[in-house]
């Protein structure tokens, strides 16, 4: 049974102003990757990037205030692996209950390139969670992480609560 179905409505039809609608949001998404990777590479320099699911669960029990963004990442095929879900959805749970604005992207190999080695070992770090952080002594504004956070708002008034950016090529 479908929504259209439960409320005994018709489905909208594709009409010319929704193609417009979803030419404006590519666009959108693009330029939410393109901030999304300004803000990697500038909170990174700033030393304001916690990399790693388990890293990422620490920083957040340990001091969840001074996280300001979280990016969940998964490859196509990781999406069967239910214990990064389970990971993933208790990350989410607790974003949501402390108004992280979070986001999913797919490519863990563009994202690699935008953030490398670990600086201590050079080894690959584990991706699939990425935490910006924001101390609160050092108020640090930057516009891409504006830019996120109004992504994320606009998704969350369509009911997209944790929305999927696409990382520039």
């Amino acid at each position: 049974m479908t929504l259209e179905e439960v409320h005994g409505q018709e489905p909208m039809p594709e009409t010319s102003d929704s193609s417009s609608s979803s030419a404006s949001s590519g666009s959108r998404m693009q330029n939410a990757g393109k901030a999304l990777q300004e803000l990697l590479v500038s909170s990174q320099r700033r030393g304001c990037l916690t990399a790693g699911v388990y890293e990422s669960a620490k920083l957040m029990n340990v001091d969840p205030d001074t996280v300001a963004f979280c990016v969940l990442a998964a490859d196509e095929e990781e999406e069967g692996d239910i214990a990064l879900q389970i990971h993933f959805t208790l990350i989410q749970a607790f974003c949501c209950e402390n108004d992280i604005d979070i986001v999913r992207v797919s490519d863990i190999q563009k994202l690699a390139a935008i953030v490398g080695a670990s600086e201590e070992t050079g080894e690959p770090r584990d991706l699939h969670c990425i935490l910006i952080t924001n101390p609160a002594e050092d108020a640090w504004k930057d516009p891409a992480l504006d830019k996120l956070n109004l992504f994320c708002e606009e998704s969350r008034n369509v009911n997209d609560w944790v929305p999927s950016i696409t990382l520039p090529e």
